[in-house]
């Protein structure tokens, strides 16, 4: 299994309307491109205070070549709508796992 988890820092005056953009749009329109089988989102809860919330979108795919074509062919433009949506009110970087 590969779990390719993308961590983000959310201003704290955008953060409940991000999440609750998170769950309505971005996950269906992830899911929707069949790729990842399963999805989570979480809260962090041991964090500084840095005027932001942070969350960990976590996308489980059976295989590497899942994960590449997401990366290929979705992932750029699902990105891009974050972006469009919340601009600079969040940060983010991504790290990719492989179950052991």
């Amino acid at each position: 299994m590969i779990l390719y988890n993308t961590t983000y820092s959310v201003a704290d005056e955008v953060a409940a309307d991000w999440l609750r953009w998170m769950k309505r749009f971005f996950l269906p329109a992830v899911m929707a491109t069949e790729l990842p089988v399963s999805h989570k989102i979480l809260r962090l809860l041991t964090e500084l205070d840095n005027g932001g919330t942070t969350y960990s979108v976590q996308l489980d795919f059976t295989t590497m070549a899942d994960y590449a074509a997401y990366q290929q062919y979705h992932a750029d433009a699902l990105r891009e709508r974050i972006q469009h949506r919340f601009g600079n009110q969040f940060i983010s970087f991504d790290t990719l796992l492989e179950e052991a």
